[in-house]
């Protein structure tokens, strides 16, 4: 009995065990499947939004900040707090809002948040990117100042320091032609002012004097052969007579001391020699007794009606000089007298240690004023015609770019690229971008520069990322 009592006890309990399984099976199955048409009526009833970007706030519960909210939203508390009478951060409140006084925050100024027509984003949409908005407390913190884009006349100065020479065309070195001893010298310190000529030195040559009477003799020969009647013979004379006169001519020997040869009819045992040119005598050789030849350097006479400058300019300098460009010239001897001149000529190398190009000046010297060595102050001028002109520190150059900024009115400013030419006298010398009688700003620029370039990257960030639209669309 006991034993039949243990078998019926477990077979009892196996079937209590499988009756649990499949009732607790069934219940799961009906509650999943009940659970699945929830979804299903609730996903048909509500649509869902789409999903919004990293970073977006537009599915956070309570943080709509759309422009303009529809009609009649009775969105619950959680949900939308466009409508909430303490939270309107939209700058327009929709119809039927109950909200009191003192509660609505888009008239506070730095709270319009919608982007909405008369803000300071709507005025800006039509401005060149990077355009920048800045109150006159803040332009006045920073420093700027404006000034007036002009057309003018404009000339430049080139200014450099000049070294006085004499003019090498006008310089005279006195040789003789036949060697001799000088008997006397008139012409005996450096220094003294010559004219063209004066005598400087006479000259007893052997050579010159055997010459003379050889002359005198053909001469007399020619004179007695002109009556024979060979032809021959008398052309032989005159021939004789004719190399004889060249000869003495290539001596230096003028044609007024072969007249007096031929008048006195006899040799004269010296020769003076007289100078080729008016000038000063810059060196001398010449002395009483002394034997000279041919190679014998005896003066060196220098015409220094005019006066040869040299200066040096920068190799960037080189395009604005050429030839017959006009020049000025000061001394410091002679304080506040100007001299004028011109440019002769260019020299065609450069000077590779100082990076400078010389340049030859010449100027008249009537009273003789002007000495070989001195130094001078020289400006070369440059007429560059008539120019659009800008102030330089208003350009901000980067090398591969130039740009100003314009003064639009109303505290804007907006960024525009220019092409420019020459800079010199704080003045830069604009070729395209701007016209004359706009107005840009002169100082103050880099900080305005910094804010355009953080409103542009800004303004890129935001057309690249959807979810920081701080409600734009209305």
């Amino acid at each position: 009995m006991k034993f039949a009592f243990t078998t019926r006890a477990l077979v009892i309990g196996i079937a209590l065990l499988v009756a649990g399984i499949v009732l607790g099976g069934g219940s799961a199955y009906w509650y999943a499947v009940h659970k699945e048409a929830a979804t299903r009526q609730t996903t048909t009833a509500v649509p869902q939004q789409p999903a919004s970007p990293a970073g977006s706030m537009d599915n956070m519960p309570g943080m709509d900040m759309s422009a303009k909210q529809d009609k009649g939203n009775t969105a619950g508390s959680g949900q939308d707090m466009s409508n909430m009478p303490e939270m309107d951060m939209s700058g327009k409140r929709a119809k039927g809002s109950t909200a009191g006084p003192n509660q609505d925050v888009s008239n506070m100024p730095g709270m319009d948040m919608s982007g909405g027509s008369g803000g300071q984003a709507a005025s800006m949409e039509n401005m060149t990117p990077g355009t920048v908005m800045l109150d006159a407390a803040t332009q006045q913190k920073i420093g700027v100042t404006y000034t007036t884009v002009r057309r003018a006349h404009l000339d430049r100065t080139i200014r450099t320091v000049g070294l006085l020479q004499m003019d090498d065309e006008k310089i005279a070195r006195v040789h003789v032609k036949v060697a001799g001893w000088i008997e006397n010298v008139d012409l005996n310190y450096v220094g003294k002012l010559v004219k063209k000529g004066q005598p400087l030195f006479t000259l007893y040559s052997p050579d010159l004097v055997s010459t003379e009477q050889e002359y005198l003799i053909a001469r007399k020969g020619q004179q007695y052969l002109t009556k024979t009647p060979y032809t021959d013979v008398s052309s032989e004379a005159d021939s004789l007579l004719n190399a004889t006169r060249d000869r003495l001519r290539l001596w230096d020997v003028s044609d007024a001391q072969i007249h007096n040869l031929e008048t006195t009819g006899k040799a004269a045992r010296v020769m003076t020699l007289y100078s080729p040119i008016d000038g000063f005598v810059m060196t001398r050789n010449a002395y009483e007794q002394a034997y000279v030849t041919p190679e014998t350097d005896l003066y060196e006479i220098a015409d220094l009606s005019t006066i040869w400058v040299y200066v040096d300019i920068f190799e960037y300098e080189a395009p604005y000089v050429h030839v017959g460009q006009s020049a000025q010239m000061q001394l410091s001897y002679f304080p506040g007298k100007p001299y004028r001149g011109k440019v002769t000529y260019i020299y065609p190398t450069l000077d590779p240690k100082t990076r400078t190009i010389k340049v030859r000046l010449e100027f008249p010297n009537p009273g003789y004023q002007l000495k070989p060595d001195m130094y001078a102050d020289v400006q070369l001028n440059v007429d560059y015609g008539t120019q659009t002109l800008v102030p330089s520190e208003a350009v901000l150059n980067s090398g591969t770019r130039q740009v100003v900024f314009i003064a639009k009115g109303d505290g804007y400013f907006e960024p525009r690229d220019i092409k420019i030419g020459d800079q010199f006298d704080g003045q830069t010398v604009v070729l395209a971008g701007l016209k004359p009688g706009e107005k840009i700003v002169a100082s103050g620029n880099f900080l305005i520069d910094s804010e355009s370039r953080l409103g542009a990257a800004m303004q890129q960030m935001s057309a690249s990322m959807p979810g920081m639209d701080m409600g734009k669309k209305k």
